[in-house]
């Protein structure tokens, strides 16, 4: 059972090879029982990774929508056998609890079935920390989709609670729960070679900089941050969590976290950032759209890049797309298409395209929808579009790892590609320029340039989808067969831990000060203030 991450050494070695081909699939003695809670398109994504990955068993989801959670049950759980038996699913993740806790009670006298040992949890941000905490006392391994919560209060609460819970559960003699966070960027093939190469292999000498890019894509972001879930600070958060927070977790794991464990981190000094929602505002509205609000009653339609009609009737639903982002317009989409056809399925998304707000929707009704019709210049969305955030590290100590060196991070959303990110590294040997395929490392002295290919994995995120199951699962294993501390299993397989997550998202949050403030963020003051003084 060899890792296969990025950043150790001890087992890595000097060899690439383990970055250029397909892990093997991970077949467990005990496979651990899974429960997702939230079967929207991450929870499937995790479900199927751990299929296609592992033995794992996708036991029970939780999910509120019906459609979506027989959609996700008949996929993953009962494969066809109905009726679905007691304990696979649940409407509410406290129905879940409430079975979970009679369950072990049943199993203490030699009776019930078995208990699930792995919980994903998937639902919308701002209400992973009360499911996470709701869930924390059974001590259950959690893996938690990112952001871990919208507010830096609540990402606070959370820590305590899950920190809290693993006193009480190692204190009652249980093993200690392994704590997952869908950092999925650190753990695609191509990224745990960038950071080989560069971290374990210094391929480059020392880090003076890196300029790191991600290209929303102008349509997804039309579709996710100004009609979607997203797209209203004061409903969501703001775009740099939602949308970049695993980048900022990228940096940080590039420039903070050491190949050793027993070291500590070389944390920034200071942090600044600026950006603005700089074109989807009435402002910038075409003349020829007139007062219209909605595509499909707007002249300019035809002529429009952003109309909704071209984005999910003709570029996917026409094309054979019944799958993300149509049905996120509407979940039934999808087996309508299946099971009536194109034109169904088209009637039935003109008619969703076609639901609008006016002066008098009450604010609480538009706030718990999405209107994907809607015109993107005359949308109620506030967060960024553009957004460049700059980390700043001192020299500490004689070790080269530690010196000066500086972050910067661009979230742009008007970009041909579509999350694919991007960026150059420059150190004092050499420079690095990546993409989401390729690593071309150029040497100064030799004056040659090494071109790696990683395995092109699939799944979501270059494959980090997959690996991030993987990895956690394998932890969940090593600790659940004593065959090491959670800490061991952390460090070696998932190459964090609670700690380190919660610190990447409180960076976020300190960026989010400078860029509203207008102001230089001095980290270790601000840790101090925000963080240090309330979670002790």
């Amino acid at each position: 059972m060899a890792p296969f991450l990025a950043g150790s050494s001890e087992t890595n070695g000097s060899s690439h090879e383990a970055y250029l081909k397909a892990p093997d699939f991970q077949k467990f003695d005990h496979p651990p029982r899974v429960m997702v809670i939230g079967a929207g398109s991450r929870g499937t994504a995790y479900a199927e990774a751990a299929l296609e990955g592992t033995n794992a068993i996708i036991a029970a989801v939780c999910e509120p929508t019906h459609s979506k959670r027989e959609a996700f049950g008949k996929r993953f759980i009962w494969h066809g056998k109905l009726p679905a038996q007691p304990g696979e699913h649940f409407s509410t993740w406290q129905q879940w609890v409430e079975w979970e806790e009679e369950n072990r009670q049943c199993e203490a006298h030699g009776e019930g079935g078995p208990t699930i040992d792995v919980v994903f949890v998937c639902v919308l941000d701002e209400m992973h920390e009360e499911v996470v905490r709701g869930i924390a006392h059974l001590g259950v391994h959690i893996c938690c989709e990112k952001p871990l919560s919208t507010r830096l209060d609540s990402c606070m609460r959370m820590y305590k609670a899950l920190n809290d819970a693993k006193k009480s559960t190692v204190a009652a003699g249980n093993r200690e729960p392994v704590f997952g966070i869908c950092h999925v960027l650190r753990y695609s093939p191509h990224n745990m070679l960038l950071r080989h190469l560069v971290r374990d292999k210094n391929v480059i000498g020392d880090i003076l900089s890196i300029e790191h890019c991600e290209p929303v894509g102008w349509w997804h972001f039309s579709h996710s941050y100004v009609r979607g879930n997203w797209r209203k600070e004061s409903t969501s958060a703001p775009s740099l969590l939602t949308k970049s927070c695993h980048d900022i977790d990228f940096l940080m794991w590039m420039l903070c976290t050491p190949s050793l464990s027993t070291s500590p981190p070389h944390l920034p000094s200071s942090i600044t950032s600026a950006g603005s929602l700089k074109y989807f505002r009435k402002s910038r509205k075409p003349a020829e759209a007139g007062s219209a609000t909605n595509c499909l009653s707007c002249a300019y339609e035809p002529s429009c890049s952003y109309s909704a009609k071209k984005i999910y009737l003709e570029n996917q639903l026409a094309q054979g797309n019944a799958d993300w982002p149509v049905k996120i317009v509407n979940p039934e989409i999808e087996d309508l298409y299946k099971t009536k056809g194109v034109e169904a399925a088209s009637d039935q998304l003109l008619t969703n395209l076609a639901e609008d707000y006016d002066s008098t929707t009450p604010l609480e009704v538009r706030n718990k929808r999405n209107y994907f019709g809607r015109c993107v210049w005359e949308s109620d969305n506030d967060v960024c579009d553009d957004q460049v955030v700059t980390l700043t590290w001192d020299d500490d100590g004689e070790d080269a790892s530690r010196g000066a060196k500086t972050a910067l991070f661009h979230m742009i959303a008007h970009t041909e590609k579509q999350c694919e990110r991007r960026g150059r590294i420059y150190g004092t040997k050499g420079e690095i320029e990546y993409d989401s395929t390729t690593i071309s490392v150029h040497d100064f002295a030799s004056k040659k340039t090494t071109k790696h290919v990683p395995h092109a994995a699939g799944g979501g995120h270059g494959g980090g989808d997959a690996g991030l199951v993987r990895q956690f699962l394998m932890a969940v294993d090593a600790v659940e067969e004593g065959e090491m501390s959670t800490h061991e299993a952390q460090r070696t397989f998932l190459g964090c831990d609670l700690e380190e997550a919660f610190r990447s998202h409180a960076v976020v949050f300190a960026a989010e000060d400078a860029r509203t403030k207008k102001q230089v963020v001095d980290w270790g003051a601000w840790w101090k203030e925000h963080v240090e003084s309330k979670v002790a």
